[in-house]
């Protein structure tokens, strides 16, 4: 059965057609499946994945918010029923991606809102804005493809950095031991990437500090913690003495790792890790002054640091 004689094909399985004899150019096979209206990438099953652009399967049971939807026309189609003869040599060539592989479909993306009954078709400005190859993709076979930009895709979540914190705040003492502190919460994302549903945990594991007088600590897995104000001044495992009075800048860097699982899968590391910085603090160290006086300002209201005394 060829093309041109197909009538209304169903989408619904890989068929190989061959070429009509007046267009033995193209010696490559047509590999194309078909619907009631051309090749079968109805929002319901197919999405545009937001990291690449690429129309992609969409995985099982994926509720997309995208408000479009896609299907794709072949390269050289006319008309539901038939191809145009003369596009057939000139067609875009799609090898398969692998030794073994299937060749891909030269295919023309369309788009049109999805709440719009029956709508009108326009094309769909691909990267290359003309025809593109549409290849069989099955989870199994994105997984490698995920895994190779899984790490450089985490360092680009919008990972919350740690809240930092010091105490005494936001004024402390030249000499004494000044309490500073991350607070970091394991965070969880879902994305989708290559058209597959895929589930992110991020759990900080170490904290860099610097002081900003050009001391700094770590990295060190130790986030540090409140103190009671009573025990203000007490050495932590990430406070500080500041020799200088002054105002610096503290900051801390939080080391992140992940690991990711795929449309529900088992969960695998992501190699490397994401680093991310808080926004700095303030900390303004002023110096103490112990004086001893024979009274007090009952006795002499104008005496050093009582009310009105410069």
């Amino acid at each position: 059965m060829s093309i041109l004689s197909a009538g209304l094909l169903v989408f619904s399985a890989t068929l190989t057609c061959p070429v009509p004899a007046m267009a033995k150019v193209a010696e490559s096979p047509i590999i194309a499946d078909f619907e009631e209206h051309g090749v079968n990438v109805g929002s319901e099953n197919w999405i545009r994945d937001p990291q690449t652009g690429e129309i992609v399967p969409a995985p099982p049971n994926y509720v997309s918010d995208d408000p479009n939807q896609y299907k794709a026309d072949l390269q050289c189609q006319v008309d539901d029923n038939a191809l145009d003869k003369k596009c057939l040599p000139g067609q875009v060539q799609c090898p398969p991606r692998e030794p073994g592989g299937k060749s891909g479909t030269p295919v023309i993306w369309k788009v049109a809102p999805k709440a719009i009954p029956n709508p009108t078709w326009i094309d769909w400005k691909s990267g290359n804005n003309g025809p593109s190859c549409l290849y069989d993709q099955k989870p199994e076979d994105v997984l490698p493809r995920i895994a190779a930009r899984i790490e450089s895709d985490f360092r680009n979540l919008p990972i919350k950095p740690a809240d930092l914190t010091a105490q005494p705040s936001p004024h402390t003492l030249k000499g004494a031991e000044t309490n500073i502190f991350a607070d970091a919460v394991e965070q969880q994302f879902d994305v989708t990437l290559l058209g597959q549903r895929v589930h992110i945990v991020a759990t900080p594991v170490e904290y860099s500090y610097a002081y900003g007088d050009g001391n700094s600590l770590g990295p060190t897995p130790f986030a540090g913690g409140p103190l009671p104000e009573a025990e203000w001044g007490q050495k932590t495992r990430t406070s500080h003495v500041y020799q200088q009075t002054g105002d610096f800048r503290v900051s801390v860097t939080t080391t992140f790792r992940g690991t990711y699982s795929v449309n529900g899968g088992p969960n695998m590391p992501i190699p490397g890790t994401g680093q991310f910085v808080s926004p700095s603090l303030k900390v303004s160290v002023w110096r103490s002054i112990t004086r001893n006086y024979a009274d007090n300002c009952i006795v002499n209201p104008r005496g050093e640091g009582c009310p009105g005394v410069p």
